[in-house]
């Protein structure tokens, strides 16, 4: 939800076969912070889409898996990815998410909406520095976003998949998205043009990067 640079959620709305989608903002991440949802509203009104969203600290229905299950796209925002897995277990949102997988609806979201599909991650929501943590496991191996935008993303990833606290997994710069289909790797796009995603794995007992071909969104597909 950049303002400038609206590409890969453009891209997100394009993905659904609906002429007008349906998109939900999970915000929890964040405190479901006002101004991250204006900021989500004033994206997504702009295009062909239905922006809502829900609170868990003032939420708008008791029908929540109702209202979730109802939509063609799920968006979920950046923040503490603990205290929003926390959150969500206790709501049951991680139970009514793996319906919404189930059924099809399309599931997105950047940092800690990024992280929460895999199986692990790397996350800072303890506070200082990084350390592992448990997603939902609708997508398999681990995952490491903001792998080109701190210092220390690429080092400790690295790190932590060769001592076998993480499994293999996938990483992705500041702008790059890795788009699954049915829980496989279809694809990876970018909305800045020198972003990349990159699959991380451990063989013979050292660190191998790949770097994902990686479609920019700013030139025709």
């Amino acid at each position: 939800m950049e303002p400038e640079n609206l590409l890969l959620d453009q891209y997100i709305v394009n993905q659904s076969k609906a002429s007008k989608p349906k998109v939900c903002f999970l915000p929890t991440a964040s405190g479901d912070a006002e101004s991250y949802i204006e900021r989500f509203y004033n994206a997504f009104t702009t295009m062909s889409s239905e922006p809502s969203h829900l609170s868990l600290f003032k939420p708008s229905t008791r029908d929540l898996e109702g209202f979730l299950l109802e939509k063609d796209i799920i968006y979920v925002g950046g923040g503490n990815t603990k205290s929003m897995l926390a959150l969500w277990k206790e709501w049951g949102i991680d139970a009514i998410l793996r319906k919404a997988w189930e059924s099809g609806i399309i599931l997105s979201g950047l940092s800690a909406g990024s992280i929460c599909w895999f199986e692990e991650g790397t996350t800072d929501s303890y506070g200082v520095g990084l350390e592992t943590i448990e997603g939902l496991g609708l997508i398999e191996g681990s995952h490491s976003p903001h792998y080109d935008g701190e210092e220390n993303r690429r080092p400790l990833y690295h790190s932590f998949v060769e001592s076998g606290e993480l499994q293999a997994g996938y990483a992705a710069d500041d702008g790059a998205a890795l788009h699954f289909i049915e829980g496989e790797l279809a694809r990876a796009v970018s909305s800045r043009p020198h972003a990349s995603a990159y699959r991380v794995e451990k063989k013979d007992g050292m660190i191998q990067e790949y770097r994902i071909p990686t479609i920019y969104l700013g030139h025709p597909l």
